[in-house]
């Protein structure tokens, strides 16, 4: 029967093993995955900047779905030098072809002055919530960190507002500003899911928090009971991530443009209409902005709100579910967001269109500089205002 000494022999001699200062060497070269397979309470104590991080227990389940790419060459690293030794050897056997195992591991690393940091950490009890989202690549605990250093606002608790907040609140966006002055009405519960029966009469942004604070303790919900306006809104945006738009009319939609171009704040925007709906993404002075899409608002004949043509109960859900998927996408800076694309969706016949969308030159709004923006109220007709205001 072999031993311990002799396993851990027999793997060193089918693997690579390198010294601390080949390590660093080949870290340096671009495209090196650098691996740490200590366990949580020693990584969170300190690790090589950019490591990912798969304990050695997790290792077979796990590292397939965060290094990907079977000939990358990977440099694995534990405390003292072993478990990365069997990790390197079991990696072998899961296909990867460019496989070291660093010698005196991160004690040595750490003793010699070599550049570590001690990485964002989350908590015992986050690790358990988000564990999906730590699977992920993608996403992981750096990942998992900014969306809980994140802050986002939206503007609406209604129908729209409801699924973005929710799926944002249960994905660990840490702040979540709401922006409402409606209260609970018993014909919103068809569609607005962030309310019930026994909150009706209730202002929304108060059943929002309720809500909110229900599905995830460690989102901190901050509630604006006020109309938005051409007086507020730089004040309420500021400091914030990103905007998602639920508004319902045309001055407001126009009003919003206006204030994240002035602040370089992005906005996804979505909307919707009987059956359909429509969903993209501006950010500011990199793709198209709401005025190029939409120049000047349609007559009113041809686009009454919910409350005139009726909508759907489950259609804001959908839209509002990839109002929030695109949130995601721009806050953790991964795949393609909806820039410079309007996504169409028609419920009826449950297809999906995609239109480019190009940016103005010319446009009023994104094509001068943002600092002669004048943040003014609208009227029905949404017409650019002058670069100056009115004196007098």
């Amino acid at each position: 029967m072999p031993s311990f000494r002799d396993l851990l022999r027999d793997a060193k001699a089918r693997i690579r093993e390198i010294d601390t200062i080949t390590a660093a060497e080949e870290l340096a070269r671009p495209g090196t995955v650098v691996l740490d397979v200590r366990e949580p309470d020693e990584y969170e104590q300190g690790a090589i900047p950019g490591a990912i991080h798969i304990p050695r227990g997790h290792l077979e389940s796990q590292v397939e779905n965060k290094v990907l790419n079977h000939d990358a060459h990977v440099v694995i690293y534990c405390a003292g030098g072993t478990r990365s030794a069997f990790a390197a050897d079991t990696m072998r056997l899961l296909g990867y072809s460019d496989v070291a195992s660093m010698a005196g591991g991160f004690n040595k690393w750490k003793d010699e002055g070599r550049d570590w940091k001690a990485p964002a950490s989350l908590s015992a009890e986050q690790r358990n919530r988000y564990q999906r989202h730590l699977l992920l690549p993608e996403v992981d605990v750096a990942g998992q960190q900014k969306l809980l250093d994140s802050k986002v606002l939206l503007l609406g608790a209604g129908g729209l507002g409801s699924p973005a907040a929710m799926y944002l609140a249960a994905a660990g966006v840490g702040t979540l500003g709401i922006i409402d002055m409606d209260v609970v009405d018993e014909s919103n519960l068809q569609r607005q899911i962030l309310h019930n029966m026994d909150r009706i009469g209730e202002r929304k942004v108060d059943s929002a928090k309720k809500t909110l604070t229900g599905i995830n303790p460690d989102v901190d919900v901050v509630t604006y009971d006020v109309r938005l306006g051409a007086d507020n809104v730089l004040d309420i945006f500021a400091g914030y991530d990103l905007i998602i738009d639920g508004t319902d009319n045309f001055p407001t939609r126009y009003l919003v443009n206006d204030a994240s171009l002035k602040l370089d704040i992005p906005v996804i925007h979505g909307s919707i209409f009987r059956f359909e709906g429509q969903a993209s993404v501006y950010l500011p002075h990199q793709g198209p902005c709401y005025r190029c899409q939409v120049p000047e608002p349609p007559p009113a004949e041809l686009a009454p709100s919910c409350s005139e043509a009726g909508v759907l109960g489950v259609l804001p859900g959908i839209i509002g579910s990839i109002q929030a998927m695109e949130a995601i996408k721009v806050l953790l800076g991964i795949g393609d967001p909806l820039v410079g694309r309007l996504l169409a969706y028609d419920a009826l016949e449950e297809t999906f269109r995609t239109f480019k969308v190009n940016r103005d030159p010319e446009c009023a709004a994104c094509s001068i500089p943002k600092e002669d923006l004048v943040i003014a109220e609208y009227d029905e007709y949404c017409m650019p205002h002058p670069i100056a205001a009115p004196v007098g």
